[in-house]
This record gives C-alpha cells, sequence and structure tokens, in this order.
C-alpha cells in the first residue's frame, strides 16, 4: 500500500510526523535525558551523538518537512529508448520494498532514516541501540502516528524493541522480509555485519579521512581546510582523522597547523617529529584509525605518489582530500585514490548529502554495489524495465 500510494500522500504523512515531533518536544527531551542517564560512562563523543536538545528535535522536524518537498525518485523514467520492431523500453525507479537500519546512539536517525524510506515509497523497520531506546521510542511514535494521519498502514515504521545482541544478529538475518540492510555505526557494527548478516546490505563505512598537502598548496588554504575538516564536527565519519604532508612545504606547514590546531592531539611519523619534536609517535594503529575525536595522525611523505600509497594503506574508503595549485596532482589524486569521494581543494566535510545537493541522505556507503558515497532518495530506489508492445512476438 505504502508504494501505491500518491507522492501527495506520502508527503502528507511526512509534514504531519514533523508536526507530532515538535509537538511532543518535551517529551522526546524528557525519554532523552532517561538515555543519557543510563550513559553516564559512555566518551564524549558517544554523549554526543546520542544528546539531543530543542535545536537538534527542531532539526528533525524540518528535516522531515524538507524530504517532503524533495522530488519524489519512485515512477522516474531514468532513460527509454524504441527498439526497431517497435517495443519501447524504459528503465523506471521503484522502491527497494523494506529497509532494514540498524544504527547506533543518534537518535535523530529514527527520525532521519524513517523519512527518506518512506519518502522513497520503502516501509523501514528501524534497530537503534540499547542507549537509545528510549529516545527512538517516542519518535518512532510521533512517525507511526504521522502515518496514520495521512491513512498509510502505520507498521510502514516498525521500530525493534528489544536491543539485545541476539537480537541484532536476528535482524541482521531477516531474509524474506528486509531487502536492503544498512547500518549506521562504528567498525564493531560493520564487522559484524559482515560476519552474520545474510540479507543484501550497504556498508555505511568508518571514515578515516585524509587531507593531503601537495608541494604546490596554497598554504592558507591547506591551514583553513585542515582545521575545518579536523575541528568543526570531529566526531563524525567525514571528519579527517589523518594529515598527509609534502617534504617540500613540511617545515613551513606543520609549525602553522600545530599552532593552529590547539587542543588537537598530534602524533607523527619519525618525519613529522623531526619538525614537531613535542607531539607523539604515530604507530600502524594510529594511522589506521577513525579516532571520532580530537587526535589527527600525521605522516610527511617525499611525492604524490607516497602519499597516494599511504592513503591506499591506511584509508577506509571515505573521503579522502588535496590541497593544491597542480592541475596534474589533482587529476591524479582524483584518478588513481580509491574513494568513495575525493576533494580538491575543499574540506571532507562537505561529502554529505545536504552538502552536495542531494537534499538528504541515509549514510555514506564506502563499498560499490550497489551505490557508493552519500545515499540520497535514489539511492533508496531499484530500477526494472518495462516494455511496451503492439503485440510483437519474438521469431
Amino acid at each position: 500500500m505504502l508504494a501505491g500510494a500518491s507522492s501527495a500522500v506520502r508527503d502528507d504523512a511526512l509534514r504531519y510526523a514533523a508536526d507530532f515531533v515538535e509537538e511532543r518536544a518535551d517529551r522526546i527531551l524528557a525519554a532523552n535525558a532517561e538515555d543519557l542517564a543510563r550513559a553516564a560512562d559512555a566518551d564524549a563523543t558517544s554523549l554526543d551523538r546520542l544528546r539531543l536538545d530543542r535545536g537538534r528535535v527542531a532539526g528533525m522536524a524540518a528535516g522531515l518537512r524538507d524530504v517532503a518537498g524533495l522530488p519524489d525518485p519512485v515512477g522516474e523514467v531514468v532513460e527509454g529508448w524504441v527498439r526497431p520492431n517497435g517495443l519501447r523500453v524504459e528503465r523506471v525507479r521503484i522502491p527497494l520494498g523494506v529497509v532494514g537500519i540498524i544504527y547506533e546512539n543518534r537518535p535523530n536517525v529514527t527520525s532521519d532514516a524513517a523519512g527518506l524510506c518512506l519518502k522513497s515509497g520503502n516501509a523501514v523497520l528501524l534497530r537503534g541501540s540499547s542507549t537509545a531506546i528510549s529516545s527512538n521510542l517516542v519518535i518512532a511514535a510521533a512517525l507511526r502516528d504521522g502515518l496514520a494521519k495521512a491513512g498509510l498502514p502505520v507498521d510502514a515504521v516498525g521500530l525493534v524493541e528489544d536491543t539485545s545482541r541476539a537480537s541484532a544478529v536476528a535482524f541482521m538475518q531477516l531474509e524474506g522480509i528486509i531487502d536492503c540492510l544498512i547500518p549506521r555505526g562504528g567498525s564493531s557494527l560493520i564487522a559484524s555485519i559482515r560476519e552474520h548478516a545474510t540479507v543484501p546490505y550497504v556498508v555505511d563505512g568508518i571514515g578515516n579521512c585524509h587531507v593531503y598537502i601537495d608541494a604546490m598548496a596554497d598554504l592558507d588554504m591547506a591551514e583553513s581546510i585542515v582545521v575545518n575538516a579536523k575541528t568543526q564536527r570531529p566526531g563524525v565519519c567525514n571528519a579527517a582523522e589523518s594529515l598527509v604532508v609534502h617534504r617540500a612545504v613540511a617545515d613551513a606547514f606543520l609549525p602553522r597547523i600545530a599552532a593552529a590546531l590547539d587542543g588537537v592531539t598530534l602524533l607523527g611519523d619519525e618525519a613529522t617529529r623531526k619538525v614537531l619534536p613535542g607531539i607523539g609517535t604515530a604507530t600502524e594503529e594510529d594511522f589506521a584509525a577513525e579516532f571520532l575525536g580530537l587526535t589527527l595522525s600525521i605522516a610527511t611523505v617525499d611525492d604524490l605518489d607516497a602519499a597516494i600509497d599511504h592513503i591506499t594503506r591506511y584509508g577506509s574508503g571515505h573521503s579522502e582530500a588535496i590541497v593544491t595549485r597542480d592541475i596534474g596532482a589533482a587529476g591524479r589524486f582524483t584518478t588513481e585514490v580509491d574513494a568513495a569521494a575525493v576533494v580538491v581543494n575543499a574540506s571532507t566535510r562537505f561529502v554529505d548529502g545536504g552538502e552536495l545537493g542531494l537534499g538528504a541522505e541515509i549514510g555514506i556507503s564506502t563499498q560499490k554495489l550497489h551505490v557508493r558515497g552519500p545515499m540520497g532518495l535514489r539511492d533508496l530506489t531499484s530500477i526494472r524495465y518495462v516494455v511496451t508492445g503492439t503485440g510483437q512476438v519474438r521469431t
């Protein structure tokens, strides 16, 4: 019934849900306070992801309304042609079916993911973490009430209330129920998905993102980009975790970026520590780490080849940036670095559905099938062929 509902009705459901989220802000914040109290011993990054305030609740409601205003991908004709025998062939977007979202902390994902799934004609089954269960229950109820008010089946949004590990594994194996599984979480969740999932999944992977400062970089630009990529919001997947600096500019750039990154723990290789002797030593594990906090690894390299090799060895395939005035170096970087997004002379923080003009995203895929990079509404659809004839038969 959901896929067959008109775009206008689905949009109404999202707007009604937004109204309910706003009206129940006090209830949502009270539930979130319960979650925060249970998670009092968690680290600062986890608490930041879990915490809601009035601004974030208002953001959830605004996000639902924004999604309602986006073009509907369902029924879009991607391309079409007519065969010599007169058959008309079209490739048309259709919903995936039931999308399963398994996620940690971040109760705003409950609203964001459900909104995107409903807009694209999909039912959604949500499995959040135990840390956010009180918040998720109240938010999911608002979404379900929005569906009911629009005359759509409330079970188009489902929330798994059992937050045990056993239920998480069972969720990953709901063949015949879940058509596509999307995890939103850290390396342990991704590892569990790869070990246990029996339904098709899209990995919203970890982000060990690099910024490479080339020999031909504008160092003022480079400083601004690195500071933004590392500190604007350090606990998200598109924040920079590693800095790679060409040896030709290391003596000039490293001291100034160290001063600009006041409050950030810096860990460097031997060449970097010759310029910055006061910083810590970076281990192999540090270069491969997604810190999700105010820690940055730094490597000094001899040339672009070494920079690409370093990124290839330690990167997670998420987002990688180069700062350079050399068009040739930029071209090689964007061609040879294997990542979901490559960025030239800008912050990795722009690798985000909203920032890239997709309107919203359900995650950032670091795999290559069926989608890579920020996943917007179109990426929550499949494509089927619609073939129309006038009585043709094959001979």
